[in-house]
């Protein structure tokens, strides 16, 4: 499959499985009329096929030069697990990390898990399943910097288009998503 298929495809398993609308308040506090549940989707055998294809081919295309890809748990997890399974099957291996919510308590006390693959300064590009003011993710950004790593860019599935992106980019980060919510309801109902 070409990337114009394989987007269709993966619109019409996002929105089958992961678009609901209703009554729901998200976990920046605000209030919607439709709640995006990618796990459901990234979960999904061919829907985590899907997505970690798409994000290795916008990694390819944006030209950046990374040495691995993280994400904040619990919706980052199975992205990064699509992603670093599929760079190895392809022979251009990228290891994976997971941003905890909160630092381990025991142990190393560590926010980053995965490290072991990693040596301060190396390039990354961080994962989201959603974005929509983008303060988690750029809560991530800042333990993945702490941790002596170098962010080269974000991915994510969907961008609810409420300010997210804006306030990624004002933070000097380069972003890209797969949809926008108007593109997936657009490609998904075509």
């Amino acid at each position: 499959m070409n990337s114009d298929q394989l987007r269709t495809r993966l619109a019409r398993i996002l929105y089958a499985r992961s678009y609901r609308e209703g009554d729901f308040t998200l976990t920046s506090g605000k209030k919607s009329d439709y709640y995006f549940d990618c796990k459901q989707t990234a979960l999904h055998p061919e829907g985590g096929y899907l997505i970690g294809r798409l994000f290795l081919e916008q990694i390819k295309t944006s030209g950046m030069k990374i040495q691995g890809v993280g994400g904040m748990t619990l919706g980052a997890d199975p992205l990064v697990t699509a992603v670093t399974v599929l760079s190895y099957l392809e022979n251009t291996p990228l290891p994976g990390f997971i941003v905890r919510k909160e630092s381990k308590g025991h142990g190393t006390n560590a926010f980053l898990e995965g490290m072991a693959n990693f040596e301060p300064g190396y390039r990354v590009c961080l994962l989201e399943d959603v974005v929509t003011t983008g303060g988690t993710l750029l809560k991530a950004c800042e333990r993945v910097r702490d941790a002596g790593l170098k962010i080269e860019g974000i991915l994510c599935v969907l961008d609810r288009e409420e300010g997210g992106r804006d306030n990624i980019i004002s933070a000097g980060y380069d972003f890209i998503s797969i949809f926008t919510r108007k593109e997936l309801i657009h490609e998904a109902e075509s």
